[in-house]
């Protein structure tokens, strides 16, 4: 046998056992402190270097060991990709119950649209060091999700906009089944004109939403008109937008299932820009079931979607994974229920 030392599983080259910052850094060629300043965030390294202690790092599947919970900072990160509208209050105010519960503050960031934190802000979410990370509408790249979990940082995505993968805990809600439902209604009512704008196309709870629409059409034998299906950006603008081009037809929906309350406000206003009264001329079912949709005039018909509750629910899952305990799920979506309000009615005879 040689006399060379084999590495175990998880070691470096030369050394014995689970790898170490000191035999990381030994195979990076770099100190013990620049190691440590990679996991901590500190941006005071330059990239190639963090490049790569990070592939060492990820090749040898370094963990951090966990530290004591009250050594860090009670902290949790909601981050969102946007936050203006009474949609991000109410999930605001789901994970700050659940941060009360725990003692813990909440630091609140917004991506300005974009939907993948940039590097900056990543680079001081790794200083911090906070307990947990719950993103909305927003994800994480591979190498990302790696620093996190090197560094015992858990995260949880609310409302994910694309597909994760499977070990990424997620918290979301029935979507498709909302959207089945609102349709179904009105399909009840005796509408068979019925048109759709949802959210953007790259946003998975839009597409299942409209999922959701064209499967109770179908199931109904009402033909699905490509004409009548759109996609809007989940705004008042959107709706207003999309309602007067589909409303302005001659052959115009009767009825129009909006993806979102703030869509169906828009709605709304294109209907009474033409004329139209609600629901005698146009029945209007939105999605949220925002406060708002009570106090409207008409109030709104819409698919009440749990958001304080899913907020709450990511939350708690993010103290469990910093106990580290995992939660019996790492996939969640909860019901969501139709409310059925004055906005909604059987078609007029034309």
């Amino acid at each position: 046998m040689s006399a060379t030392t084999e590495p175990e599983p998880g070691g470096a080259p030369g050394t014995k056992g689970p790898a170490s910052i000191a035999s990381i850094a030994a195979e990076a060629g770099v100190s013990v402190p620049t190691v440590s300043k990679v996991l901590n965030g500190r941006p005071d390294v330059a990239a190639d270097t963090r490049a790569r202690v990070e592939s060492v790092i990820e090749r040898h599947q370094y963990r951090r060991r966990r530290a004591r919970q009250s050594s860090r900072p009670a902290l949790i990160d909601l981050v969102f990709h946007e936050m203006n509208s009474a949609w991000a209050t109410e999930i605001i105010r789901g994970v700050e119950e659940a941060a009360a519960a725990e003692r813990a503050a909440v630091v609140l960031s917004e991506l300005g649209g974009a939907h993948r934190p940039r590097r900056e802000w990543f680079d001081d979410l790794l200083t911090r060091r906070p307990l947990g990370v719950i993103l909305v509408l927003a994800e994480l790249d591979a190498g990302q999700r790696h620093q996190l979990t090197t560094r015992t940082i858990p995260f949880v995505v609310v409302d994910t906009a694309g597909e994760q993968p499977p070990d990424v805990p997620t918290v979301g809600s029935a979507n498709w089944a909302g959207g089945l439902a609102a349709t179904r209604h009105l399909l009840g009512l005796g509408h068979r004109r019925i048109a759709v704008i949802s959210g953007p196309t790259t946003m998975l709870c839009s597409r299942a939403r409209v999922d959701g629409y064209r499967s109770a059409l179908e199931a109904d034998g009402v033909p699905i008109d490509p004409a009548l299906v759109r996609y809007g950006d989940f705004y008042v603008n959107g709706g207003y937008r999309h309602g007067l081009e589909l409303l302005d037809r001659p052959d115009r929906p009767t009825a129009i299932f909006a993806g979102s309350d703030f869509q169906a406000l828009g709605v709304m206003r294109a209907a009474r820009q033409l004329g139209l009264s609600i629901p005698d001329d146009l029945s209007i079912v939105g999605y949220d079931d925002l406060p708002v949709t009570e106090w409207i005039g008409p109030p709104l018909t819409t698919v009440r979607q749990p958001l304080r509750e899913m907020a709450t629910t990511a939350a708690r899952m993010v103290f469990s994974l910093a106990r580290g305990e995992r939660p019996p799920n790492e996939r969640i979506d909860l019901a969501t229920e139709l409310v059925v309000r004055e906005s909604t009615a059987a078609p007029a005879a034309r």
